[in-house]
């Protein structure tokens, strides 16, 4: 199989290495075309936060990074995290408990999106998205876990990633809330034919990602 080249679309690992103390935790050479989710797992302290936090740019500077990242056929490494256009989900929503469910999805609009009009079109296109239609208006607070977690979700959508990660966003919900949640976040990046990267423990997450999977520490 041909070695996939930097130019093409999607999330690109040119021989990434990542090292901390002389100790290599990280190796991946490899390229998530859109649409598709490489699984990342591993036990506790294996490189899997470490990994995401390259990709992002918030890599501590105790870490020594060789190879390159490229997204799109853009190389991000030495982007600043703003200007990289990666769009990552947590275990918790991280919801501003001030603000409505509109003024958070707001918050995740581009700068390009102006004029209130035009903003709450397009606030009330993304609840539809994730069969919260009308909730614009209501309370973080009043939400149950699986609607906090698509607000999250469609937050991070209005920000136009390029790329998505997961950051075991499942882990905290019940079983019925983590398969409809996951497959929703699956089905928009599919949509979006964004490349997915996921972080789990959970064999369960690796399976309905349906893609690769890489074992770190192995």
């Amino acid at each position: 199989m041909a070695k996939p080249s930097p130019e093409q679309n999607g999330l690109r690992f040119d021989n990434l290495a990542i090292s901390v103390r002389g100790r290599t935790l990280v190796r991946l050479d490899t390229t998530i075309p859109p649409s598709e989710v490489l699984t990342v797992m591993g036990p506790s302290g294996s490189g899997k936060s470490t990994l995401l936090s390259a990709v992002v740019g918030t890599l501590d500077p105790v870490f020594n990074v060789r190879g390159r990242v490229w997204l799109d056929g853009t190389d991000i490494t030495d982007r600043t995290t703003e200007t990289r256009r990666i769009g990552i989900l947590f275990q918790d929503e991280l919801l501003f408990p001030h603000l409505s469910v509109g003024g958070n999805l707001a918050f995740g609009l581009r700068p390009s999106v102006r004029g209130r009009q035009a903003r709450q079109e397009r606030i009330a296109a993304a609840l539809v998205d994730v069969d919260l239609d009308g909730f614009a208006n209501r309370d973080p607070a009043t939400l149950s876990g699986g609607e906090r977690a698509r607000v999250a979700l469609m937050r991070m959508l209005l920000s136009e990633p390029r790329a998505l990660l997961l950051d075991e966003p499942f882990s905290r919900l019940d079983l019925t809330l983590r398969d409809q949640v996951r497959q929703n976040v699956f089905d928009l990046a599919y949509k979006r034919k964004l490349p997915v990267l996921l972080v789990t423990h959970d064999q369960a997450d690796a399976e309905a990602a349906g893609g690769r999977i890489h074992i770190l520490g192995a």
